[in-house]
């Protein structure tokens, strides 16, 4: 791969270019309910002071569409921000058609349109033509373990299959002359990640269109974990050239995601660096000093002194084991629980157990599919209840919130005896 992925520029509303000789663009997401308008409009405000250039907010319902186009007008017309809007949307074609007329871009993962491929088509198709109507940008997001029934049954739930499957829908982009789109192919295993990215550039090279990619670790988790996992795969793409526009998905305020975005950005372009503390600044550099080496097999251990943060970054590179590995989104409008003090819970409470692969997930949209490394999981339902798994199996259902993290404990105990 060229250490410049060449592709076109796209556009998100009037301001806002992502491609190739362009700056690469930080953006984040809510995690407030979509429906408090106030609360999502005062938290967009603030991730836009805080540097986002792009602002996602997930729209799970058709009863959130008048909401967006309120927080939209406000932002606007009362506050002067002008950073554009992305809708976040699964699922839902319908859903998908609403906003267009109300943001600047929109996310979503046209396979799961329908569970009728052909008819996920033919509703990607009529979407296709709303956003051109509309002059929007579109985001084809597929995540692992989040695949389409189709692509899964035909080549399996791999990297390949990321991206073939996305190539379908840029496929389609392509012959509707559609052209203001970006693609992901999101993962929280480092490994995965990496690999889908550099052959989805691969078969856009070979096609002879690429359009920018987005890239991202999800369910990266928080704190050093979090942003160390994020800083490894993504600076290994970028070192490569992979990469326009990004997202570092954190388990915390969706704010402190910016500053380890802009510091990517920085690093990999022109984009303007971030004032940041020394350990920190310290963390992210041995991160991204040293994620390609270890994930590419060049090297199998770093020089650093901190054996705290070489152990970290060996773990983050699936190099070696020293603790469990935690899965856990970021949060959305669509979790229905505290799900950062419940992750923080969970680590203190399983932190003794090794080489288990533990995920904690806010709602049971997306927590089953995009866990698919998970040995276990901790799912949000809604109305205080939680769902637990083995593996992909849901195993306990309707636990309440307040003795689900002792159940999840018991349960990993038990497999273990």
């Amino acid at each position: 791969m060229s250490k410049e992925l060449k592709t076109r520029t796209i556009h998100v509303g009037n301001d806002v270019l992502i491609g190739s000789g362009h700056p690469i663009v930080v953006q984040t997401m809510c995690n407030t309910h979509t429906a408090d308008i106030d609360a999502t409009t005062a938290q967009c405000v603030r991730l836009a002071k805080a540097g986002a250039q792009l602002i996602r907010i997930t729209v799970p319902s058709m009863s959130d569409v008048p909401a967006l186009k309120e927080i939209h007008r406000r932002l606007r017309e009362e506050h002067g921000i002008q950073v554009p809007l992305v809708a976040d949307i699964h699922f839902s074609a319908e859903i998908a058609m609403a906003v267009v007329p109300v943001v600047e871009k929109i996310r979503i993962n046209p396979g799961n349109f329908h569970p009728d491929h052909a008819k996920a088509r033919l509703l990607f198709a009529q979407f296709l033509e709303e956003c051109k109507k509309y002059d929007r940008a579109i985001r084809i997001g597929l995540n692992h373990g989040s695949l389409g029934k189709y692509i899964v049954e035909k080549y399996g739930n791999t990297p390949k299959a990321m991206a073939l499957a996305a190539m379908e829908w840029v496929q389609m982009c392509l012959d509707a002359h559609f052209y203001n789109v970006v693609v992901s192919l999101k993962a929280s295993n480092t490994v995965v990640m990496v690999e889908a990215y550099r052959e989805l550039a691969r078969m856009m090279l070979e096609n002879g269109e690429v359009f920018p990619l987005h890239v991202g670790v999800t369910e990266a988790g928080n704190g050093d974990s979090g942003r160390i996992k994020s800083c490894v795969a993504i600076s290994t793409l970028l070192e490569e050239g992979i990469g326009n526009t990004i997202r570092v998905s954190l388990t915390e305020d969706p704010a402190k995601e910016i500053p380890v975005a802009q510091y990517l950005a920085a690093r990999y372009s022109s984009a303007a660096a971030p004032v940041l503390k020394e350990r920190e600044e310290a963390v992210l550099k041995a991160s991204c000093d040293y994620g390609a080496p270890l994930l590419n097999h060049e090297v199998d251990d770093i020089p650093l002194a901190d054996q705290y943060l070489k152990d970290e970054i060996l773990q983050a590179c699936r190099r070696r084991f020293y603790k469990p590995e935690y899965i856990a989104c970021p949060g959305c409008g669509r979790t229905m629980y505290d799900l950062e003090n419940t992750f923080n819970k969970v680590k203190e409470r399983t932190s003794h157990f090794k080489d288990v692969v533990i995920a904690v997930m806010g709602c049971i949209v997306n927590g089953p599919g995009e866990m698919a490394d998970a040995d276990y999981g901790y799912v949000g339902e809604g109305a205080g209840k939680v769902t637990l798994y083995r593996k992909k199996e849901p195993v306990l259902r309707h636990i309440s919130e307040n003795e689900a993290v002792d159940r999840l404990v018991e349960l990993i105990e038990k497999d273990r005896a």
